[in-house]
């Protein structure tokens, strides 16, 4: 990696940062984690990618909130699809996380897609391919993803139509919600819902894990 990472930014203060989560990375993923962290701050001046510009809050708010979810679904060489994935979270977190996994990262900001291209080539990240459109340009057949998630929810209607035909069999959905919307979503026709789980050192963030109510996810 020939990008510096910040000094002051103790290996120790980042395992700290991210062990509310549950996480306690490798001194291979505390480096990509630096790494990444000095691309992201280098890239914010020019572009927006992220209103947090306190180092550890990004650990805390950007890396722990995505790599939380690594503790309640198995990963591990799944094929995840990150709709709307902005600066990369959290997918390329996840990525950092479980490096077996093989990513989709779509985005239909043309920008932030150089800069998650910036990211995979800085940190040497396999299997990963950037798709600069919305996701309802991508024909959702052609994905089977085993999961899928986003932290920018936005029109979850259409979102959860797409993804209906994105998930392969027994695929999951994963979402980084306040509780107003998790409610809402919740109540989503053909769909069955785990409990909103709260993200620690928060009380208002959750993330709500789903599945299509249909005859292939619900086979056994």
């Amino acid at each position: 990696m020939s990008t510096p990472v910040p000094t002051d930014i103790s290996n120790p203060r980042i395992c700290e940062a991210l062990a509310p989560f549950g996480i306690s990375p490798t001194g291979d993923q505390v480096n990509k984690i630096r790494g990444y962290l000095a691309l992201l701050l280098k890239w914010n001046r020019t572009i927006s990618l992220t209103s947090i510009t306190d180092p550890f809050e990004i650990i805390e708010r950007h890396f722990g909130e995505s790599m939380y979810v690594s503790k309640l679904l198995p990963m591990e060489n799944c094929r995840l699809a990150d709709v709307g994935t902005g600066a990369g979270f959290p997918g390329l977190a996840l990525k950092i996380t479980c490096p077996g996994i093989h990513l989709m990262l779509i985005e239909s900001n043309r920008k932030k897609c150089a800069f998650l291209s910036e990211i995979v080539r800085n940190l040497e990240l396999a299997d990963v391919v950037v798709f600069p459109e919305r996701f309802e340009e991508i024909r959702p057949e052609t994905v089977s993803a085993n999961i899928i998630t986003s932290r920018a929810v936005g029109e979850f209607k259409e979102l959860l139509q797409w993804s209906t035909s994105a998930l392969a069999r027994r695929g999951h959905i994963a979402l980084w919600v306040g509780a107003d919307d998790a409610t809402r979503i919740m109540q989503a026709p053909g769909w069955t819902w785990q409990p909103p789980m709260r993200i620690p050192n928060s009380q208002r963030r959750f993330i709500l894990l789903g599945r299509p109510l249909d005859e292939s996810s619900t086979q056994k």
